[in-house]
């Protein structure tokens, strides 16, 4: 009776493990595609909402992504050239004067050109310590030019600390000598802070493995 018993205890448990490696194998793999399509979706709907009424049938879901596409890439081209570069540059201005929308605008705008353009914002990854402790957190450098927002803060920095499991964080002023650059990737440095450390030991245990 005890051997039955240890065996179906045994069996239980099996059964039981392997349902566990299914979700730690299946879940990220489901949300994964699930975030892909949802972005596909919003992406082909920013025109594709518009030219479905159009082509009806004929429509081919990811037309209004690719139409996209071209047309960023058309506006950049043009915003190379002369006049119509002109023009932009001129809009932009607008845009900059309006109130209200010029707060919105240059949020956006500084927003897009941090992560794509020439001066990229989190490039560097660097250590901070928490005041009247031994510990340390882990940011990114955002400006290193605090004088042109505000001059006593010319030996200042500008760090965003994010906070773990969730899109959110904290922005700090910080003495330039207070801060320590690292040599560590801004993408594996952001997946540490996210995950609350959990990816160098999953990189731990494939190493060893």
């Amino acid at each position: 009776m005890k051997d039955n018993d240890k065996f179906v205890g045994d069996k239980v448990k099996s059964i039981l493990k392997n349902f566990i490696n299914g979700i730690l194998t299946i879940v990220p793999i489901i949300l994964v595609i699930y975030v892909i399509y949802k972005t596909f979706i919003f992406l082909d709907g920013l025109l594709g909402n518009t030219l479905r009424p159009y082509l009806r049938e004929d429509y081919i879901p990811g037309f209004g992504l690719l139409t996209t596409i071209v047309l960023i890439t058309l506006l950049g081209w043009m915003s190379t050239k002369y006049v119509t570069g002109k023009i932009i540059r001129l809009i932009d201005r607008l845009l900059e004067k309006i109130p209200v929308v010029k707060t919105i605008y240059s949020v956006i705008k500084d927003t897009v050109q941090s992560f794509l353009g020439d001066k990229k914002s989190f490039s560097k990854v660097a250590l901070v310590v928490i005041p009247g402790t031994e510990m340390r957190s882990l940011g990114f450098i955002t400006s290193d030019q605090l004088e042109e927002f505000y001059s006593p803060l010319k030996d200042h920095v500008a760090i965003y600390i994010p906070q773990s499991f969730q899109v959110a964080g904290f922005t700090f002023l910080i003495p330039k000598e207070q801060v320590e650059i690292i040599d560590v990737k801004p993408e594996d440095a952001m997946k540490f802070v996210l995950s609350g450390g959990m990816t160098s030991s999953s990189k731990q245990k494939g190493k060893n493995s």
